[in-house]
C-alpha cells in the first residue's frame, strides 16, 4: 500500500538492515538542523523496540528543562505496531499518521529498525530520500552487495539492496518519483589505508548498479556519544549552559562537520550558510 501524495512534504527515511550504523544519530540531527533552518520538522520512529530516536528526544526536552535554554525539537511519534506480520491496518495506520504529519509540516524523517520488518519496507517506499548510513568495513557493505575474497570486487548483490529495489519498482507502479537514495559512508578513516580503498572501490560500483550516491558521514568522535543522555546535537548552540562544560576544539570541529554533511545530503535551500546563522 502506498499512501496518499503528501502535499508536497518531503519524507525522509533514514535505514540500513543492521544494526549499530548510526540510523538514530543521523535522524537526529537531520531533524535539529531542518528545525534550526526553519522548517517545520516531523519524526516518526519504527523501531519500538529499542526506541533510541524516541529516547533521544525525550532526553533532549528533559535536557532543556533542566538548563533553562531552548532546543528545538520535532513534532515526534514513536508508533506502535508490535506485528512481525503484515497486515492492511498497520500499514493503513502509517499512511494515516503521515498524512496527518503532513497537513502542517515540511519534512517528515522516519527513523527505522535494523531488521526487515513490514513497516521498514512501508517506510522506503514511503521515502523521497533514503539515507542509508554504514560504517567503513566490509561488515556493512555486505548488506549491499557481496564482494570477492581476493580482489574485493563487487560479485552480487544482496538482501537490503533487494529491499531498496523493491520499493522503487513500487514507487514506479504508483506513478511516484524514484527515490534519491544516499549511503552515508560513517567512521571513514583520516588516514589512508588498504580498507578504506577497497571500501571505496566497492561502494563506487555498487553506487552505478544500485543508483545511489555516497558520501562521507559522521566521524569517529566521542562527543557524538557524549551527546546522547542530554539529547544535544553538534548543530546546537553549544555553550557551557547547554553542554555542561566548556566547548572545546572538537565541539567546533564536529559542528563544522555536521554543518557540510546535512548542506551536502539535502542541498538547497538548506545550505551551511543557513544553518550556521539560524544557530
Amino acid at each position: 500500500m502506498i499512501q496518499e501524495d503528501l502535499k508536497g512534504v518531503r519524507v525522509i527515511t533514514v535505514a540500513n538492515e543492521k544494526g549499530g550504523s548510526g540510523k538514530s544519530t543521523v535522524a537526529i540531527h537531520l531533524a535539529v538542523a531542518l528545525l534550526r533552518a526553519g522548517q517545520r520538522v516531523a519524526t516518526i520512529d519504527l523501531d519500538t523496540r529499542q526506541r533510541t530516536f524516541s529516547r533521544y528526544i525525550e532526553n533532549r526536552l528533559a535536557w532543556a528543562k533542566e538548563c533553562g535554554k531552548e532546543l528545538p525539537a520535532s513534532s515526534h511519534v514513536c508508533f506502535e505496531d508490535n506485528s512481525n506480520i503484515a497486515s492492511a491496518e498497520s500499514h493503513a495506520a502509517l499512511a494515516g499518521e503521515l498524512e496527518r504529519l503532513a497537513d502542517d509540516h515540511d519534512t517528515i524523517i522516519i527513523d527505522t529498525p535494523g531488521h526487515n520488518h513490514h513497516l521498514m519496507r512501508f517506510a522506503h517506499v514511503a521515502a523521497d530520500v533514503l539515507i542509508t548510513p554504514l560504517n567503513d568495513s566490509f561488515v556493512d557493505v555486505d548488506v549491499l552487495g557481496s564482494v570477492d575474497p581476493a580482489s574485493f570486487g563487487v560479485t552480487g548483490l544482496s538482501h537490503y539492496a533487494r529491499i531498496v529495489e523493491e520499493a522503487r519498482r513500487e514507487r514506479q507502479l504508483a506513478g511516484k518519483p524514484d527515490i534519491d537514495w544516499i549511503v552515508l559512508r560513517n567512521r571513514v578513516s583520516t588516514t589512508k589505508s588498504r580498507n578504506k580503498r577497497f571500501v571505496g572501490d566497492a561502494l563506487q560500483e555498487l553506487a552505478q548498479r544500485l543508483r545511489f550516491r555516497f558520501i562521507d558521514g559522521f566521524a569517529e568522535r566521542v562527543i557524538f556519544r557524549e551527546f546522547f543522555p542530554r539529547g544535544l546535537t553538534a548543530i546546537d548552540d553549544l555553550e557551557e549552559l547547554t553542554l555542561g562544560m566548556r566547548p572545546t576544539l572538537s565541539h567546533a570541529t564536529a559542528q563544522l562537520e555536521v554543518q557540510q554533511l546535512v548542506a551536502t545530503l539535502l542541498g538547497t535551500p538548506l545550505g551551511q550558510a543557513d544553518i550556521a546563522d539560524a544557530a
